[in-house]
């Protein structure tokens, strides 16, 4: 079925024509764990490489990961039950070969994070000290620094890009906002053949360009300044999967929206970036109580206070609802003030920077936006629907999340996934399956944009209409916000800022409509005038597509099959 809806996003924004030209076999913007490892890999084949990166190289939402990345590392764990895991997490909607693909080759990649330099913390024996996260039924998380792994993760795989910075074959562009995809062709003959990008450089690469490339890889991160309060960064605005949408890209699952379960609350009118207390503090024994020191997580879920993520941020809002309160409380305090600061350093010195101590006193929490399950469509080797475009970590929608992702698997999305675009880009282009484009492609016609000092107003909308509990109603008032604020006179140029307000607009539309359709509760889609699980309905992926030339946005469904994921028993046998 397809359904056409309004308003649509445009074709591409309005912005000053390119004034210069870089071109590069690979190009790859983002510079977290999957933009880092596919710009390396791609290298290591002798392609030259064009990494480009919206602020610094170290500032995307790769370094704010605390918990870890997980993978099956001992003897006592096994590809299989990371697979289990994984598949129960995701409610049903995840893609079990995507998912077979992520647990298999993540513990070698994990193990070439070390042979790069990365170092995670390790036991009294001297093997990888492993932990337990929500929904994980074995110890499986690696960290390092105690609650810095992401932090450790990237600046190892820095450390190795700036080893080869001097190499002609590679080159790295930093405050670079890509504003819109290069294409040529329409429909099925379309090709991404490039990027626009807007630099605030020194020289002569400052302003628009043009970077040309036989492929882009969109390795841009999340969505989570569309919503009032996240734990993302500043940066994660949206702009790889909203660029790819205009294009007309396949955008998935856009719906499954992870709200974290344990955010410090820090009062009503907080905005912005959140502090996050990792849920690896509740898989060292850390629980949640509400204001009269109930611990409600009992009888929730088999796993407690460690349940999936989905499962836990929706017993704190009934908690919330039922004592009428804003917040529930994290007690860790009977781990001791020397555990807590050797093993979680980072977050006990942020607990305490804001006026917290977690050793001697409850934490408020309440749930925040953290992370987006769906996002550009692709293939276990990162190819979208559009030739020449890959898409790797939050940005894409491989299916290994599905309505929920399992606590620590982003980061070995990002890395595992990067490696094989990394590598089928490489191939296909010695193969010569992707040609360089002769020039520069032609711009089609310019769609004006959002003005930035609309962003607020957005993401009230969006937090109210569309955030941790939705309903026909509210998924309605956000949409009708939209088509307001897309009905506003358009600002006729406009910078970074208008860029990034104009991709969040796009993404709210999109959101909110495949929001406002899913009759159900699954995972992080939370509706509450439907609060039930609808698998005879709903067991199913919404697709979203712009049309062209009259730029319909169109949502189409495929059904998934059933799986029976109640027993572990035979897995835990074969351990």
């Amino acid at each position: 079925m397809t359904f056409s809806l309004s308003p649509t996003p445009a074709r591409r924004l309005v912005a000053p024509e390119p004034g210069w030209t870089v071109s590069a076999d690979v190009l790859v913007v983002g510079s977290g764990i999957a933009g880092l490892s596919a710009a390396l890999r791609a290298r290591v084949t002798g392609r030259t490489v064009l990494l480009v990166t919206k602020a610094q190289v170290n500032e995307g939402s790769t370094r704010w990961a605390q918990g870890g990345i997980a993978a099956a590392l001992s003897d006592e764990d096994s590809p299989e039950e990371h697979l289990h895991d994984t598949l129960v997490a995701g409610v049903g909607l995840c893609d079990e070969d995507a998912v077979r693909v992520l647990v298999t080759e993540g513990p070698a990649a994990v193990r070439g994070l070390i042979d790069i330099g990365a170092h995670f913390d390790r036991d009294a024996s001297g093997e990888i000290a492993l932990t337990r996260e929500g929904g994980h039924l074995r110890d499986r998380i690696a960290h390092a620094g105690g609650d810095a792994t992401g932090k450790e993760i990237e600046r190892a795989l820095i450390e190795a890009l700036y080893a080869v910075q001097h190499d002609p074959g590679i080159e790295i562009i930093e405050h670079a906002l890509v504003v819109d995809l290069l294409t040529s062709g329409e429909g099925a003959d379309a090709r991404v053949c490039g990027v626009t990008l807007h630099v605030i450089g020194e020289g002569q690469i400052d302003g628009v360009g043009a970077a040309n490339a036989r492929a882009v890889v969109l390795a841009t991160g999340g969505l989570g300044q569309i919503y009032t309060s996240t734990t993302n960064p500043s940066v994660a605005t949206g702009d790889g999967m909203a660029v790819a949408l205009r294009a007309g890209a396949r955008i998935t699952d856009l719906e499954f929206i992870q709200f974290h379960p344990t955010v410090l609350w820090l009062g009503e009118g907080s905005t912005g970036q959140q502090p996050l207390i990792s849920e690896a503090v509740r898989g060292e024994g850390a629980f949640l109580v509400d204001v009269d020191g109930v611990r409600f997580m009992q009888g929730q879920h088999e796993l407690a206070d460690l349940a999936p993520r989905d499962v836990v941020a929706r017993a704190i809002l009934r908690r919330m609802a039922e004592t009428g309160q804003d917040h529930v409380f994290l007690d860790a305090r009977h781990l001791g003030a020397e555990f807590l600061q050797r093993r979680f350093p980072s977050i006990v010195a942020r607990c305490r920077e804001l006026g917290f101590d977690p050793a001697t006193e409850l934490l408020p929490v309440a749930p925040a936006q953290h992370y987006i399950g769906g996002g550009v469509e692709t293939d276990h080797d990162g190819r979208t629907s559009i030739e020449g475009l890959y898409a790797v970590g939050e940005v894409a929608c491989s299916g290994v999340h599905g309505a929920n992702r399992l606590a620590s698997n982003s980061l070995l999305e990002g890395l595992v996934f990067a490696h094989r675009s990394a590598e089928d880009v490489t191939a296909r282009i010695a193969r010569g399956e992707l040609p360089m484009p002769a020039a520069p492609c032609p711009r089609s016609e310019d769609e004006g944009i959002l003005d930035s000092r609309h962003r607020l107003e957005l993401q009230r909308a969006m937090t109210r209409g569309s955030g941790p509990v939705r309903s026909a109603e509210s998924t309605a008032a956000a949409l009708e916000e939209c088509a307001r604020l897309a009905a506003l006179p358009m600002i006729e140029s406009a910078g970074p800022r208008s860029w990034e307000s104009t991709n969040l607009l796009h993404l709210g539309i999109v959101l909110s409509s495949v929001a406002g359709r899913r009759e159900e509760t699954r995972g992080g889609h939370v509706r509450s005038d439907f609060p039930e699980r609808d698998d005879d309905r709903w067991l199913r992926h919404q697709h979203t597509v712009v049309r062209r030339p009259d730029g319909t946005l169109s949502i189409t469904e495929t059904p998934v099959e059933p799986m029976d994921l109640t027993s572990t028993a035979t897995l835990e046998g074969e351990s």
